[in-house]
């Protein structure tokens, strides 16, 4: 299997995080209405031949309004890819959303993505040329009279950008 032979195309939301469900090891819940309620977001299939081998989901930053060009911000929220996927595919489909996201959204100028410290070393980010930011602590978004779901990490987090 070659990652150059790796198809990606747009997909809705409800289906991305559908197969993120599959495939994430760390993150496996995210709900569609918390992608599509954003200023921006695009969600990516990946298929190899007529196979379903993962899944790319983007969306405006959770905090924009807490980092300088928020607006002008997508993150990358989940990356999840199947078992048989050959070495080198995050990198590969990483270059191929950063290559389609341009397109659609000419207005974007940077990308943010988090690395979940307790299970990632940041191989992936590394390998596509973004920038390590810094850390970030754990941020519990319950706020009074509005609970959240259940954690699903508690690990501190690395945060990553590339320029567009």
């Amino acid at each position: 299997m070659n990652v150059k032979n790796i198809v990606i195309k747009e997909s809705k939301a409800q289906i991305s995080c559908l197969l993120n469900e599959l495939w994430h090891s760390r993150l496996p819940q995210i709900h569609w209405s918390n992608v599509v309620r954003n200023t921006h977001y695009v969600c990516y299939v990946f298929y190899y031949q007529e196979a379903v081998i993962g899944v790319g989901i983007w969306s405006s930053p959770v905090a924009q309004n807490r980092m300088k060009d928020g607006k002008k911000t997508l993150e990358l929220r989940r990356l999840a890819l199947c078992k048989i996927c050959p070495k080198n595919t995050a990198s590969f489909v990483i270059s191929q959303m950063i290559k389609k996201i341009k397109i659609k959204f000419p207005e974007i100028i940077k990308l943010v993505s988090y690395q979940d410290n307790e299970v990632h070393l940041g191989t992936i980010y590394k390998a596509s040329n973004w920038t390590e930011y810094g850390q970030t602590s754990l941020f519990n978004w319950n706020v009074n009279g509005r609970k959240r779901n259940k954690l699903q990490s508690e690990s501190n987090k690395t945060r990553w950008e590339y320029y567009l």
